[in-house]
């Protein structure tokens, strides 16, 4: 009797077949890798108003794939902070076009009634523009323009006693400075100031 020990025999179509499971394996781990050209970009963790100043840990990252629209988008907050030119809700990719370095935005709060009620979307960090109607000699209202586009929402204030059951809704709003003269002229006169949420 052989002493020797006999391995068994290797079926070369086992070894084809490993073979062709593994460069398979491989093939599907380079496409994936090939497609997978997503880019850390910066989130909001809370809705941003215009006016506040953030830091990178007022931030979230997310890995998104945006292709060329990479450059539309912060990745990185400097030592400084930068403060907020648009509202950025809660969620949402920060825009660089929303932002810039700190002290470069001067806004003033104003606190305006608007002579209709708002819809219930509007909430603090809504965007709205503001539109003033002249009152005529007659008593007729001149057509309605814009005197302050795009103002951040800070708050929707709780109507008062008999002013509850009134028409209007009183909104404070954060309004550029140089836009802060126009419309505390549409305040005083006698134009009808409505608030309407930016398009």
């Amino acid at each position: 009797m052989n002493g020797r020990l006999r391995l068994p025999a290797v079926d070369p179509r086992v070894v084809v077949g490993a073979g062709l499971i593994l460069a398979s394996v491989a093939g599907v781990w380079v496409v994936v890798e090939a497609a997978d050209q997503s880019s850390p970009v910066l989130v909001a963790a809370s809705t941003l108003s215009v006016g506040d100043t953030i830091a990178e840990d007022d931030l979230e990252i997310a890995h998104v794939r945006l292709g060329a629209a990479d450059a539309r988008y912060l990745v990185s907050v400097p030592d400084g902070g930068l403060v907020v030119t648009r509202t950025v809700f809660e969620g949402e990719l920060v825009p660089r076009s929303a932002v810039k370095a700190k002290a470069a935005v001067q806004v003033r709060a104003v606190v305006v009634e608007s002579a209709t009620r708002l819809p219930g979307s509007v909430k603090p960090g809504s965007l709205v523009d503001v539109w003033a109607a002249e009152q005529q000699e007659d008593g007729s209202f001149a057509p309605p323009v814009v005197v302050v586009g795009g103002a951040s929402v800070v708050e929707v204030l709780e109507p008062q006693g008999i002013v509850a059951a009134g028409p209007a809704d009183t909104v404070e709003i954060l309004v550029p400075t140089g836009a802060v003269a126009l419309l505390l002229a549409a305040l005083a006169g006698d134009s009808a100031i409505s608030l309407v949420p930016a398009g």
